[in-house]
């Protein structure tokens, strides 16, 4: 068990809270876990949030950029993209190879 709290983790990156961020995330908490009564990460709350700077330090350590949130079936690019967040845009737009996202949304949509 790690000693990171996956829960506060994602308020503090919902909120904009970068410094207990970075703790949780150097205590062992997974970035891409979704917690069966959120339901969605804390990459996608951190775009939501307009925290630019913990997306970045998410997607440094370990944030999948392809994870899907089960609560609204939103990719972090879909996100970035529905809240205007241009930088993380690009920034993911970058990260993800087109053929991998659209794998990962064909199997979902059974394209």
């Amino acid at each position: 068990m790690s000693a990171g709290d996956w829960k506060e983790m994602y308020g503090a990156a919902a909120s904009g809270n970068l410094e207990l961020v970075q703790y949780h995330i150097k205590n062992g908490v997974n970035p891409n876990y979704q917690h069966p009564e959120i339901m969605s990460t804390a990459l996608v709350a951190s775009i939501i949030g307009g925290h630019s700077e913990i997306s970045l330090f998410l997607l440094e350590n370990g944030a999948d950029p392809t994870l899907i949130s089960e609560f609204d079936n939103l990719t972090p690019l879909q996100a970035a993209k529905m809240f205007k967040r241009q930088e993380l845009v690009e920034i993911l737009s970058k990260m993800i190879p087109k053929k991998s996202l659209w794998q990962k949304l064909s199997s979902i949509f059974k394209v």
